[in-house]
């Protein structure tokens, strides 16, 4: 996909009344039977974003905090929280895909050690702190952040790991958890936040404070294999109606943001799904 398909896509998304807009952090796709493929670099893509839009938030899908120091990682969410106006969601997580650390030349070891170093560092500055920090992994020497941001972005961590959720759960706005991790259903998402509102009271938070985030595949032209997930599950097909009342349930269940993941991904994808948004503002029978 080039530059112009994602501005049409994204001016597409505010027209029909999308609430945010999510680029994955990748540096290259697993293969999954399609050959090699990767995306753009997802940093520079969310600031090129943020320039042609005016309304939706942004943010990674999520950031991965081992691809860079947390310093670079504080200052990079500060800059584009002012660039975007204060719509940039911080989305972190320890990473998963280990053809792309390799390919790249970055550790693979200890991953959510790294996470919680670097997430320690990372929120300390965008809370306005001055950090000093001599980890096993990560360090930083009286860091600081100039200019401060107007406000620090909300963060949000994208994990179901129990030691994951203990590291971020005391400390983010939101939890996000991707559809092959409950099944792409209802029920599965139910089950999953249960667990999250267990795991937040034990980090000491009211689960009430966290907001739920569901990650929703959404199949709009079975024929157009432009996404293979693993998992057994199906992927939501049919009319926008289908798709809206999908969207209910999960509501229903706990979910207070859906991001769909539309396959094929297109402006006429995003076009097709505002129909099912249009429908969420009717009374359901």
């Amino acid at each position: 996909m080039r530059w112009p398909e994602y501005v049409a896509m994204a001016r597409a998304a505010e027209e029909v009344g999308f609430d945010s807009i999510w680029i994955g952090d990748h540096l290259l796709h697993a293969d999954n039977g399609r050959g090699e493929r990767g995306p753009w670099e997802s940093w520079t893509l969310l600031a090129a974003l943020a320039a042609v839009t005016e309304r939706v938030e942004l943010g990674p899908l999520v950031a991965c905090a081992s691809f860079h120091p947390p310093g670079l990682i504080a200052k990079m969410a500060a800059t584009l929280t002012e660039v975007s106006g204060g719509r940039f969601v911080l989305g972190l997580g320890a990473g998963w895909n280990e053809r792309e650390y390799r390919a790249f030349g970055l550790p693979y070891d200890h991953r959510v050690s790294r996470f919680e170093e670097a997430f320690g560092i990372v929120r300390r500055l965008l809370a306005g702190e001055r950090v000093t920090f001599e980890g096993r992994y990560w360090q930083a020497d009286d860091a600081v952040l100039l200019p401060r941001p107007a406000r620090a972005p909300r963060l949000m961590v994208g994990s179901n790991g129990p030691r994951m959720l203990g590291i971020a759960l005391p400390h983010v706005h939101a939890w996000n958890t991707w559809f092959e991790d409950f099944g792409n259903s209802v029920e599965g998402f139910a089950e999953l936040n249960g667990r999250i509102s267990e795991a937040a009271r034990g980090a000491g938070r009211d689960p009430g404070e966290i907001e739920r985030s569901a990650c929703v595949f959404v199949v709009l032209d079975p024929s157009a294999k432009e996404r293979v997930p693993r998992g057994d599950f199906e992927g939501v097909e049919g009319s926008p109606e289908r798709v809206a009342q999908h969207l209910r349930g999960l509501a229903d269940a706990g979910a207070d943001e859906a991001i769909l993941v539309a396959s094929p991904i297109t402006e006429a994808s995003v076009r097709e799904l505002g129909r099912a948004l249009a429908l969420l503002d009717q009374p359901s029978e």
